[in-house]
């Protein structure tokens, strides 16, 4: 037994579930404010009066008169502001609900020998060309699936083909026939989104009891970068960048929509914060960065990726104990990435990396955990190579490596 195995490291913030859950948390306090400012504005209108007391009722009169000529159509803004919002929400949501779908994941029940539902999720129709259509959900959603079926937002189900599917993105792309597409999606420019402007999600939370829910909020944060465990092993292996939302998202919404008030398609609904102590922060993968995985996805049925061949922890995750006794590191290195096994045949034991190296460095870039090398590597196409230093021991080593393609 390696010395990895005799530890255990924090449990997983990102849960993967066949319904689409993730869970996490924080407190918003606005609250407060938003009371006290109401107080203050409720004394502060009688208090102007006892400024100035009025010297007869003629007086009174004018003032009475200005009032009311400035109240009415204030009043009428007000009300008409509100009801081209209201008529916005109710126009977006027509636009792009029937493009919405559900996704039954159907896997073989171990007990039974029979195909049962394992979990459902959302979809959304994207595309409708030569006699097909295309919808785009999450990863997690039909991972594992035998085979899917899509209920539509008629309630009729029907089936789909998994043309493709990406753990990283947590991005898949399924197919079925044109006729079942009432409507297609537009695609937004996520790029464009700003904090602060409306957002609705649609999608099933908690299945298919629930189909087409819409909720709506803002756009809270559109560069939210989040850490992600994409073997589930407990530990942190790349990072994914979200649209971060207050619109309520729960389990079954993954793969759903966010759209924009014109009813566009500006994110693909993946994941929440939810803890005891927090409500509404949902995350969404922002529909500009998911498009060219998406074609990918369609055209390949994967992503095509480099390969170096090697499984890494990064080292500010093992015990520093083991750092002197058994990586045997010199004092002065502190960071990089551990490996922990060599694949054969592959780039990395072609050039003779071995189990317990430490890479410190890739193409001149200090290396500080597995996140920053897979961001190097991922940058890179495949045959490009990658000089990489690394040390063996307390011996400093230097090996350019040409990488592969990725196999699945």
């Amino acid at each position: 037994m390696s010395f990895f195995d005799e530890h255990e490291y924090e449990s997983k913030e990102r849960r993967r579930g066949k319904t689409g859950r993730f869970s996490r948390n924080v407190v918003i306090s606005g609250v407060a404010g938003t009371l006290v400012g109401a107080t203050l504005f409720a004394f502060a209108v009688p208090t102007f009066s006892r400024l100035n007391p009025p010297r007869n009722e003629e007086q009174v009169q004018v003032k009475t008169s200005e009032v009311k000529s400035y109240t009415a159509p204030l009043t009428q803004n007000v009300a008409s502001s509100t009801e081209d919002i209201r008529s916005g929400f109710v126009s977006a949501v027509d636009k792009a609900s029937e493009a919405v779908v559900g996704v039954i994941n159907i896997q073989r029940d171990s007990f039974s020998e029979e195909d049962a539902e394992a979990g459902t999720g959302s979809g959304v129709i994207y595309k409708k060309a030569n006699g097909k259509a295309y919808v785009v959900t999450n990863h997690h959603v039909v991972e594992g699936a035998n085979r899917i079926e899509i209920s539509l937002s008629d309630g009729k189900k029907v089936p789909a083909d998994i043309l493709g599917s990406d753990v990283v993105t947590d991005l898949a792309v399924l197919q079925m026939d044109e006729k079942y597409a009432a409507k297609v999606i537009e695609i937004g420019d996520s790029t464009k989104v700003q904090r602060g402007e409306p957002a609705i999600a649609i999608g099933n939370p908690l299945g298919l009891e629930f189909s087409g829910t819409v909720t709506q909020g803002i756009i809270s944060a559109t560069e939210r970068i989040l850490p992600v465990d994409l073997d589930n092993d407990g530990h942190y292996d790349w990072q994914v960048e979200v649209l971060q939302t207050d619109a309520a998202i729960n389990p079954g919404n993954s793969g759903g929509a966010l759209v924009n008030v014109d009813g566009k398609l500006i994110g693909i609904n993946s994941m929440k914060i939810a803890t005891e102590a927090v409500e509404g922060i949902g995350l969404a993968i922002p529909i500009s960065r998911a498009v060219p995985i998406i074609q990918e996805l369609e055209k390949t049925g994967k992503v095509k990726r480099p390969y170096l061949g090697v499984e890494l922890r990064s080292l500010n995750e093992i015990p520093t104990y083991y750092w002197e006794k058994t990586l045997q590191l010199p004092t002065n290195v502190t960071t990089g990435v551990c490996v922990l096994d060599v694949k054969s045949p592959s780039p990395a034991s072609r050039e003779g990396m071995h189990e317990y190296d430490v890479i410190v460095e890739v193409d001149g870039k200090p290396v500080h955990d597995i996140i920053e090398f897979r961001t190097i590597l991922y940058s890179k196409k495949i045959n490009d190579t990658m000089k990489i230093v690394f040390y063996r021991g307390s011996e400093q080593k230097t090996a350019t490596v040409k990488l592969a393609e990725e196999n699945y």
